[in-house]
């Protein structure tokens, strides 16, 4: 779904700046950690109904997990977006309130939650979180990427090359259906497609 310690994967990004969006003050991408949890929270109640929202203590854990890339923006200290993600296998669905679960050889970057708080829509700040995430993926020889699209968002995800992705294991299709029947299993190569980001209609994609 994405809607998305130990100490942080030194792999990891390093904050950048980013160029300032309609005279704003700058913004940075950097790894998200566990003094965000308070203000991701925010974002998730400001986003998602109950139906999808997760405990602070699932994404405590999410962040100790070694396999765990998860990326934030900030703005002087506020936080504006974040991205729940981390290196999986293909075909692994992460449920609705699970873990992270580390594996020996990633295969695929896994986009688990994604939320722009809406005083901040309108800014491409999905397209920020997305862009590092790709490269850093390719960068890593990981050649797909993966997420669960809700409440409607398959579209959105369309546009950025993820495609419908029939599941056949009973216990994936399982997880999947953690997340209602309308949940769908979307994966991309990164092979053959763009990275860029620009000309998205929207920032708020919800659960992948």
């Amino acid at each position: 779904m994405i809607r998305t310690a130990a100490p942080l994967n030194t792999t990891l990004i390093a904050c950048e700046a980013m160029p300032r969006l309609n005279n704003e003050l700058p913004c940075r991408v950097r790894p998200l950690q566990p003094a965000d949890l308070g203000a991701l929270m925010a974002i998730q109640r400001a986003c998602y109904g109950a139906e999808y929202a997760e405990s602070e203590s699932i994404f405590a854990r999410r962040i100790a997990s070694p396999a765990q890339c998860s990326l934030v923006v900030e703005r002087e200290g506020a936080l504006l977006a974040y991205l729940a993600a981390y290196w999986s296998v293909a075909g692994k669905v992460t449920p609705l309130h699970g873990d992270f679960e580390a594996c020996a050889v990633p295969e695929v970057l896994y986009l688990h939650d994604m939320a722009v708080h809406p005083a901040h829509a309108g800014q491409r700040l999905a397209g920020r979180l997305l862009a590092p995430l790709w490269a850093q993926a390719r960068e890593r020889g990981i050649r797909q990427s993966s997420l669960v699209s809700v409440q409607g968002t398959q579209d959105y995800w369309r546009r950025h090359g993820y495609r419908l992705q029939a599941l056949q294991d009973p216990a994936q299709l399982q997880r999947l259906a953690s997340y209602g029947e309308h949940a769908v299993y979307m994966q991309r190569g990164f092979d053959g497609h763009t990275l860029s980001v620009h000309g998205e209609s929207g920032d708020n994609a919800g659960y992948a």
